[in-house]
């Protein structure tokens, strides 16, 4: 074995071991919030970073609240808008997967994603808002996590907590007080619907909620009964 040789299988090891220590690092987490409440998100660490470099003692909006106070209105309408098989999949849609693939194609970029609400928990909590198949990869090993550990019940109570909802609002509790002056468990059925209709992109919408938008709100919102939560 040539001295370049072994340098490579030496390299390869190491690489195999940071990769399957950092796995088990992010088990060990998954297995943790399976019942302790996270108290940062990857996305969240993001976003206080880049809030810090203008102003040191900036924060974030975010308010944990258990699964019971929570609407039902607001767990519907996520559900509807977001992931409409959520109680019976793996993790995975694949049939809404592959109509993104297929939009994508058409459109010849990436405008849709297909992923679910376990897929969107997997990334917010670990990983970061970079597109590439790589991180899609990790994203679906940790996906494959969470729903092995973890209750449908505990995934849609975590992913309402920490997804972002605005410029700096994370959680439904936050969104809620932040667009509504109200609790989590007090939004009704519109107010559920136009917050659901934010998630793909929270920053802009709210600065920009308009026509198209609140037709779609209005049409989650007719959906809304129809959706099977945990």
């Amino acid at each position: 074995m040539t001295v370049i040789t072994r340098w490579i299988v030496r390299g390869a090891a190491i690489a195999l071991l940071v990769l399957l220590v950092w796995q088990a690092w992010i088990l060990a987490h998954v297995v943790w919030w399976s019942w302790a409440n996270p108290a940062e998100t990857s996305f969240m660490a993001l976003r206080l970073d880049e809030f810090r470099e203008k102003d040191p003692d900036a924060r974030l909006r975010q308010e944990w609240v258990p699964y019971e106070r929570i609407s039902i209105h607001l767990k519907r309408a996520v559900v509807a808008a977001e992931d409409d098989g959520f109680v019976d999949h793996d993790g995975f849609d694949w049939e809404a997967i592959q109509k993104a693939l297929e939009k994508n194609e058409r459109r010849g970029r990436p405008v849709v994603g297909g992923s679910t609400i376990s897929q969107q928990l997997a990334k917010n909590l670990f990983l970061s808002p970079s597109r590439s198949y790589l991180r899609k990869a990790e994203e679906a090993l940790i996906t494959l996590m969470i729903e092995a550990i973890w209750t449908k019940r505990r995934i849609l109570e975590v992913y309402l907590n920490v997804v972002e909802w605005g410029n700096g609002i994370f959680g439904c509790e936050a969104a809620a007080r932040r667009y509504y002056g109200v609790t989590a468990a007090q939004l009704g059925p519109a107010q559920a619907a136009r917050l659901a209709v934010m998630l793909p992109n929270p920053r802009r919408y709210e600065r920009q909620f308009g026509p198209r938008l609140a037709a779609h709100a209005a049409r989650i919102q007719a959906r809304m009964a129809r959706a099977d939560v945990p």
